[in-house]
């Protein structure tokens, strides 16, 4: 059940003058991920309201086999590197007990995932700096740049992922097996966050995934103009814009400290900065690499209403993308 009523003395300060004071946030997602992001709305004064609209089932008959003989591999040692690009894949791996051979170095799309990974015992290797995606992943990953000797990825994911990780991967010659690891389905909204919506007592939504923007096209009729709506990251507000999802500000970086600060920004009525660009000159020095191509870049800033956007997620708070 949705919580609706803000804790006694959650308004009581009268010094306290941070924009997101007293808002209340819909955080639509449950488990883990939908509770840290709770904590972080929590945190700037804010009140958040947890109404999952989204959760994550086991793959489909045809992709559960293929799962299961993929773990198989990785567990046998088979594989050089895991990439693991969301929270919900973590989910997956800690539910079915899987064993990461000290052989293999795990790789994570950002830091969400990668606290997610350590939390569950798991350790990480690699994480980008610049982009926390999996495109920035593909980008900044030393042993999968094209001079770099072959290895053999399995990346875990759900399954509307887009494929340009495994795309990537297999043009610079490494060998990659893409596995579906979940499925997202929707969660029908409760009549009391549809009142909600409906009548503007919920101020700002945070549009976490192409997933969650699905379901709200589908599940409210209309959202009215003024509830702002927040995107963790340029993939998904395009996914969102394109289901004809009005989106207000794009996190500048994939997390949901930065989409927060978004929501910040447009309460106070301040523009919000413009994402610095990867340094690419830099990034190859750094690492001896060949011309980047366009198609391995990560999503670049889209303009927003009013002023200029961002940055993802993917289903986990904005690393699958």
């Amino acid at each position: 059940m949705p919580l609706v009523c803000p804790p006694a003395g959650f308004l009581d300060d009268p010094h306290d003058d941070r924009p997101l004071r007293g808002v209340k946030v819909l955080v639509p997602r449950g488990g883990t991920f939908g509770n840290n992001v709770a904590e972080a709305v929590r945190a700037r004064g804010a009140f958040p309201i947890t109404a999952p609209l989204i959760n994550f089932a086991s793959p489909s008959q045809q992709d559960a086999p293929k799962l299961r003989e993929a773990l198989e591999r990785l567990e046998r040692g088979e594989y050089d590197w895991l990439a693991v690009t969301s929270q919900t894949a973590v989910d997956v791996m800690h539910s079915l007990a899987v064993r990461v051979p000290d052989d293999t170095l795990v790789a994570a799309a950002g830091e969400t995932t990668a606290q997610a990974l350590m939390a569950a015992g798991y350790r990480v290797d690699f994480v980008p700096t610049h982009d926390n995606s999996a495109k920035g992943l593909l980008v900044e990953w030393p042993e999968a740049q094209r001079r770099a000797p072959r290895v053999n990825v399995l990346w875990l994911h759900s399954e509307h992922s887009k494929p340009a990780l495994a795309r990537g991967l297999a043009r610079r010659g490494h060998g990659v097996d893409s596995v579906v690891a979940y499925r997202s389905v929707g969660v029908p909204a409760a009549e009391s966050i549809q009142y909600d919506i409906r009548n503007s007592r919920i101020r700002a939504v945070l549009v976490t995934s192409g997933s969650v923007a699905e379901q709200l096209v589908k599940q409210f009729e209309r959202i009215p103009d003024d509830i702002m709506l927040g995107a963790i990251g340029p993939r998904t507000a395009k996914d969102a814009r394109a289901l004809g999802l009005r989106i207000d500000v794009v996190a500048r970086q994939r997390s949901v400290a930065s989409l927060l600060d978004g929501i910040e920004w447009l309460l106070v009525g301040e523009p919000m900065a413009e994402t610095a660009a990867i340094d690419l000159a830099t990034l190859q020095a750094m690492q001896d690499l060949d011309r980047v191509r366009d198609e391995d870049l990560p999503a670049a800033d889209e303009p927003r209403h009013g002023a200029d956007d961002l940055g993802d997620g993917g289903d986990q708070g904005g690393d699958e993308r």
